[in-house]
């Protein structure tokens, strides 16, 4: 039986990126092959050192932006404590869940070595192509020696633009991987711009499995015991918390939130009915299947509103001229499912007429499932040809 490595971004503490690491692994059991998670540690060695040279800019940005996050959080040791149970909470999901795993290797030729033990080696979902981490050559599937099979499932660049000094390691990783689809309509257009190769855009792995099939993988369970709605928001835009307030005024359902995730706000603390900390992935989708309302400036928090068929708004986290954008993720989801005005702009008047629209669910399954069904045929066709 072909064994398969995957590299997903399992271990971050995202519910985007577990649940969809989650779905991947699911997938390649129900299609019949054996597969376990690569795990790179990436010890630093003086060879990654000078690969990473490009990344100093980014890495001490990071490094500033936690030290400024600590520092804000030390004045809300109540806050500060509940960060740390939801990060226990996501430990404790990923090692009850994330069973099939690879030993740990810590260096780029231990990850070489490795690789030829694979059948093929395939890199999930998630912006895992976002420009900046190319020189790690993990994602990119740069460390797999060409006599194995390498495979590209609903990758996202994370970006509309490959930055001019990053294009040449693009062309060179993107002409390796025999078998590419993207997640984005526009990650499509941008291989062909690169390379002048047609790719099938397929869906995120969590869109893989319908409603029904979710419940199977994580159980229905009550997180709130009374009606809500539940707004998740990742960006820190004041003017999409104030048409959340509107709408709960409207429906007088309560506000349930998970605060400061991507980043600490301050105003969240006091953001919402009920501000929720000991939530998990598990707990995290069923806040979704169980809402009256959901509003959100998540790619994720979208998928599973739609899958749970909710009445959902969606905000752009980011404006759309900005160099960083990622709003092209839920643009595409959006188009291609006909639910194009469930995106709240600047534009609209009220989010009120927004939510309450009703949405016919019957025709966005019938894309969803065409989709779908597209999608696993070229994971099988991909993995068929290894």
């Amino acid at each position: 039986m072909k064994k398969i490595g995957v590299c997903a971004c399992y271990n971050t503490k995202n519910y985007g990126s577990m649940l969809q690491s989650l779905a991947t692994g699911k997938m390649l059991e129900k299609l019949g092959y054996p597969y376990e998670f690569i795990r790179y540690k990436r010890k630093p060695t003086v060879g990654l050192i000078l690969k990473s040279l490009d990344r100093i800019p980014e890495i001490v940005k990071g490094k500033r932006l936690k030290v400024e996050r600590q520092r804000a959080l030390s004045k809300y040791p109540n806050v500060d404590s509940g960060i740390k149970r939801r990060n226990a909470c996501f430990d404790s999901f990923m090692n009850q869940t994330f069973t099939n795993m690879s030993p740990a290797y810590d260096t780029f030729e231990q990850l070489t070595q490795a690789a030829r033990g694979y059948d093929a080696v395939m890199v999930g979902s998630d912006q895992l192509w976002r420009p900046e981490g190319y020189s790690t050559g993990f994602y990119n599937l740069m460390f797999v020696p060409d006599e194995v099979t390498k495979i590209a499932y609903a990758t996202s660049f994370g970006v509309s633009q490959i930055p001019k000094r990053k294009k040449k390691i693009a062309k060179t990783f993107l002409n390796r991987i025999e078998h590419i689809s993207v997640r984005e309509l526009r990650a499509s257009e941008m291989i062909k711009e690169l390379i002048g190769r047609d790719v099938p855009t397929v869906v995120d792995p969590t869109l893989l499995f319908t409603g029904d099939e979710w419940k199977k993988i994580i159980p229905s369970k009550t997180v709130v015991d009374e009606k809500y709605m539940f707004c998740y928001l990742l960006g820190n835009n004041p003017l999409h918390r104030m048409w959340v307030k509107e709408l709960g005024q409207q429906t007088g359902y309560k506000i349930v939130t998970i605060p400061h995730l991507d980043e600490f706000v301050e105003s969240d603390i006091t953001f919402g009915d009920y501000q929720l900390y000991d939530v998990g992935p598990a707990e995290f989708v069923n806040l979704i299947r169980n809402a009256e309302y959901v509003c959100t400036d998540s790619f994720h928090g979208t998928v599973f509103s739609i899958l749970n068929y909710k009445q959902f708004v969606t905000f752009n986290r980011f404006a759309d001229e900005s160099r960083n954008s990622r709003n092209s993720r839920i643009e595409s989801l959006l188009s291609q499912t006909g639910l194009e005005k469930r995106r709240m702009t600047m534009k609209e008047q009220s989010i009120v007429n927004l939510a309450l629209a009703e949405i016919d669910y019957e025709c966005v399954d019938t894309k969803l499932n065409q989709m779908r069904n597209r999608s696993v045929e070229y994971l099988s066709s991909a993995l068929e040809c290894v």
